[in-house]
């Protein structure tokens, strides 16, 4: 199989050594992804970033929202489940993936609420 990393742009990127996304055959990973550019906004805004930047990724990697199989959400505040799951709702009302919610101490960035990692299967 043939494996092919995909950039993205966040400025971590070069400095921790990792891609937005890496393909693998079918199979697309795309790695914890904050919502750079929307750091100061709130978590709904933020999550929608989040998946805003994972839908690009996606795309990038010859694959769509829809082969989304599996979620996982970074959470700094337990409270915040609501309005990130219905961001999330928004994005996935018709494949409604496996997801996760965890919540965590903080993040990367100190401002950012939540991140997001992704897993998607393209049909073959």
């Amino acid at each position: 199989m043939t494996r092919t990393n995909i950039p993205g742009t966040s400025p971590y990127e070069p400095i921790i050594g990792f891609s937005r996304a890496v393909r693998i055959g079918n199979q697309v990973h795309v790695s914890g992804t904050g919502p750079v550019g929307a750091d100061d906004l709130d978590v709904a805004e933020q999550t929608d970033q989040c998946l805003t930047i994972i839908a690009t990724a996606l795309k990038n990697a010859g694959a769509s929202i829809e082969h989304v199989y599996r979620t996982r959400m970074f959470l700094t505040r337990a409270e915040d489940w609501e309005a990130v799951g219905r961001v999330h709702g928004k994005f996935f009302s018709i494949t409604r993936p496996a997801a996760t919610m965890v919540v965590v101490k903080e993040l990367l960035d100190p401002r950012w609420r939540i991140e997001i990692e992704a897993d998607a299967l393209i049909p073959e």
